[in-house]
């Protein structure tokens, strides 16, 4: 296919053999609802970056829009073997953001793929996040959505870190969107602050980073329901499955440093990722404590439904109150 050499706006279609500035657009690799990312050649080293180009009627949502430049320059700022870096370009024809490529595959890829993770690699595999989740909070910056999706795993389990589209860094405004997910982050792995609303901090990325690691060992996630508010309501009320119910190869010290990084109020949880970490390498020196958790997980409250029964009841309180009046008034 012939390189097209005129640098593109944002309503010319993006395909293989475009150019976008010194970039050379090569192959799509993957498309959502508000943007595609490219893998593409930067012409002035021959190097493989991957490209990420908003869609043509996202660009006029400014609320994306801020999140897309909040995420190129939380990446710009950052250096870590554990992080993807994003390229610090400028004087571009059209909004997109260019990063590095990164060879291997996402975490939720590699589940679809293996019935199961051993202990010592699904532990490998968490102690690199941890690494990432320690730099990137020494920078002030709190990830807020990390699950399997936006972690990617190579061939030696080294991990990077991606899309930083929900993050906050110290000192910055916080960004607001329309649906729950776009506010606070995906329903199975958002912390229960989150959920409350609060902005969350580090601990948030580390409840997370507990799910990620509970269902890496048990093939399932701890909090689930027909819905984004039905997760969170179980998340909020209710204990999970302990892990060594559902994988007895779990060891009791690995079960308790995955209630440590997911208790329900952020100052009982590990108060970095280095704790954490550290529990996970030296794992003979946790102690395993008697926790409720492990014995009234079965007792499930959803007080959800009385709640619907409250508000229809009140609802229906002027209906009543009007049926009752025009009863009587047909009656005098």
């Amino acid at each position: 296919m012939a390189t097209q050499t005129a640098d593109l706006s944002s309503a010319t279609p993006v395909f293989a053999g475009s150019q976008l500035d010194h970039y050379r657009i090569d192959a799509l690799v993957a498309r959502s609802g508000m943007a595609s990312i490219f893998r593409g050649t930067d012409m002035r080293d021959e190097s493989t970056v991957a490209i990420k180009i908003p869609h043509p009627e996202m660009e006029s949502d400014s609320l994306f829009l801020d999140r897309f430049h909040r995420e190129a320059e939380i990446g710009r700022g950052m250096d870590h073997p554990g992080v993807r870096k994003v390229m610090a370009d400028h004087d571009r024809s059209r909004v997109y953001m260019a990063m590095e490529w990164v060879d291997g595959r996402l975490l939720r890829q590699l589940f679809a793929r293996q019935e199961n993770l051993s202990q010592e690699r699904a532990v490998r595999i968490a102690v690199r996040i941890c690494e990432a989740l320690e730099y990137i909070h020494g920078r002030g910056v709190v990830h807020r959505d990390l699950k399997p999706e936006n972690v990617m795993v190579d061939r030696q389990d080294r991990i990077k870190l991606i899309d930083f589209g929900l993050a906050n860094a110290a000192g910055g405004r916080r960004l607001t969107f329309g649906k729950v997910s776009e506010l606070m982050g995906t329903p199975h792995y958002i912390s229960p602050e989150q959920v409350d609303g609060k902005r969350g901090d580090a601990r948030s990325d580390i409840y997370a980073l507990g799910v990620i690691l509970y269902e890496m060992l048990t093939r399932q996630t701890p909090f689930d329901g027909p819905s984004p508010l039905a997760i969170m309501n179980d998340r909020l009320h209710n204990n999970p499955v302990p892990p060594r119910e559902i994988n007895p190869q779990i060891s009791p010290q690995l079960q308790e440093i995955i209630y440590r990084a997911m208790e329900r109020d952020p100052k009982n949880r590990y108060a970095s990722a280095r704790e954490f970490a550290k529990d996970l390498t030296h794992q003979d020196q946790v102690g395993v404590a008697s926790r409720d958790e492990l014995r009234d997980w079965k007792w499930r409250r959803d007080p959800l439904p009385k709640r619907i029964l409250f508000y229809s009841g009140l609802a229906a309180i002027p209906v009543i109150i009007f049926s009752l009046l025009l009863y009587v008034a047909s009656h005098v």
